[in-house]
């Protein structure tokens, strides 16, 4: 069976606060224009996890606004990673493993397995593992963590929710695991962030930045998005992905998780609080966020709801990896989405604004059939 992959050989992160059950692609050619991989996507004749978008570079103001970013929600970060691990512990146990959706997934993973750790003194497992949409979750992993650890035990987590696509993709996928071999996880999904209202545990249902996700790699270990290619891929190999290296100087991933974790005492009373409220309310999903998406759909003549990308994370995917058409924001000067105005602005998207989104922000993806 194949073994998990961890820093210093691939990745960024220390050893102990991450494995990777990937395969490493480093060396393999997977970058694509932005422009021809949307094309091939969208034809039909490729399918995203093929092919990696080139690594986007910030420009020295867009580096200054995630560190400005950085400093101003770390606090209202590490309260969200409290809420949802502690919302986790008190319904799932302490004898976890934590297994992170990479690559957005996995800083939150790592958090949370901080908060574990200084409140707690556990030393939780926690794995990256891939997971594609319309292709399922890496299924040599699970059979991987299931050799390791009690399926029941195991809690997946990720970064935040746009439409619910990975959430319903996690549950799909983990049904059919468990119909081909009798093997079955728990497929609630634990997120920082629930903006779509799309899972039961969350830190917060509000659309708000996650700082992370301003960034490619370079905010999550220097890991690239995972790829399911199988002319690289074999069957017994894990997903894959590449460790790019030479961003090594330009790597925020432990600033980012240091500055969020140092905030953890300060926050662990608020956390535990609303945690705890958390626990006693209904939080079945209501699936608000769609509402919006449809509507969008039907206001702007767009055919699938694949090229509406809906919450602050997702608009910014869309401006750092896909090939932009327009940019939607509920209020145009919130602070929050500074970031995607200033990306916008480099890209020349245009923006609109709606004062009924249910979100902060929706991006949408160019339809280039038209």
């Amino acid at each position: 069976m194949r073994t998990p992959l961890t820093g210093p050989k691939f990745g960024s992160y220390h050893p102990d606060e991450v494995r990777w059950l990937l395969t490493d692609l480093s060396e393999v050619a997977l970058e694509a224009d932005t422009a021809v991989r949307e094309r091939e996507i969208q034809s039909g004749r490729a399918h995203y996890a093929e092919s990696l978008p080139i690594e986007y570079q910030p420009n020295p103001t867009y580096r200054a606004l995630f560190s400005e970013v950085l400093a101003s929600t770390a606090a209202r970060l590490a309260t969200a990673v409290g809420v949802v691990t502690e919302l986790v512990l008190a319904e799932r146990g302490h004898n976890i493993a934590l297994v992170s959706l990479a690559r957005a997934g996995t800083p939150v993973g790592i958090l949370m397995r901080r908060w574990v750790a200084r409140h707690y003194r556990l030393q939780l497992p926690h794995y990256a593992v891939s997971i594609v949409r319309d292709r399922g979750i890496d299924t040599v992993a699970l059979q991987y963590l299931s050799t390791h650890h009690n399926p029941a035990d195991v809690v997946f987590v990720d970064g935040w929710t746009g439409k619910g696509a990975i959430s319903r993709e996690l549950t799909a996928a983990l049904g059919t695991h468990a119909a081909n071999t009798g093997v079955r996880f728990n497929p609630d999904l634990a997120v920082l962030a629930d903006p779509g209202d799309c899972v039961r545990t969350y830190g917060t249902r509000d659309d708000f930045l996650i700082a992370s996700a301003c960034l490619n790699s370079t905010v999550s270990g220097l890991v690239s998005r995972t790829v399911l290619n199988r002319r690289v891929i074999g069957p017994h190999d894990f997903h894959g992905a590449k460790y790019y290296r030479e961003l090594t100087a330009d790597d925020q991933s432990q600033l980012f998780l240091d500055t969020v974790s140092a905030h953890f005492d300060e926050v662990a009373a608020e956390a535990r609080a609303q945690a705890a409220t958390l626990a006693m309310t209904d939080r079945t999903p209501g699936w608000a966020g769609m509402a919006t998406v449809e509507r969008i759909c039907r206001d702007y003549a767009i055919t699938t709801t694949n090229f509406v990308k809906p919450g602050i994370g997702e608009t910014t995917r869309v401006l750092l990896r896909r090939l932009p058409w327009r940019i939607i924001l509920r209020d145009p000067d919130a602070p929050e989405h500074q970031h995607i105005r200033l990306l916008a602005a480099e890209r020349g998207v245009p923006l609109y604004y709606d004062p009924d989104l249910a979100y902060a922000c929706v991006g949408l993806i160019k339809d280039v059939s038209r």
